[in-house]
């Protein structure tokens, strides 16, 4: 398996569809390596340790992360499946940013951004990487959020391991 694919698997089994594999994550979405290689070459989708360590430590968006002695993973942050990342609340800058496309701004505008099917809703700390986070469905439209103010107001925000800013919703009254 190439990397790409390797990646793919990984957000899909670790953010969304353990059971897939018949893989256990603990309450902080953490899988077991060895478990996890297994159980991914019983279903047809082998990948060595050497592999995974690959992708891993090259993953642009350091999507996964390993424990410190690297027998446990798990993904930072866009799971589906509910797990406590233990992250603490933590003041935001005052301005983060959010990628979308045209075809969703009269939703965002009537109900602002919500966390949909995942557990924490994703903001980007400038605004080039939330110009990749929008060109992935399109043309991307950039959000401007005033996170700063919304903490003030009362609102969580959680940086996750690799660094996305993370909260439930953001009313349309923060959007600009």
């Amino acid at each position: 398996m190439n990397n790409k694919t390797i990646s793919k698997f990984l957000s899909l089994i670790l953010r969304h569809a353990p059971e897939t594999i018949n893989l256990q994550l603990d309450k902080n979405g953490w899988a077991d390596v060895d478990e996890l290689l297994s159980k991914a070459a019983q279903h047809k989708q082998p990948f060595t340790a050497e592999e995974l360590e690959e992708v891993v430590e090259t993953n642009d968006k350091q999507r996964f992360a390993f424990n410190a002695d690297h027998t446990k993973i798990r993904a930072s942050q866009g799971h589906s499946v509910d797990i406590n990342l233990d992250l603490l609340p933590q003041q935001p800058p005052e301005f983060l940013f959010h990628g979308t496309v045209a075809r969703f701004l009269d939703g965002i505008k009537k109900e602002g951004l919500q966390k949909m099917s995942r557990q924490h809703l994703h903001l980007s700390h400038d605004r080039e990487t939330a110009v990749k986070v929008g060109s992935r469905r399109g043309s991307p439209v950039i959000l401007n959020i005033r996170s700063g103010q919304m903490h003030r107001d009362g609102f969580l925000f959680y940086l996750s391991d690799n660094g996305v800013w993370l909260t439930d919703n953001v009313p349309s009254k923060y959007i600009d």
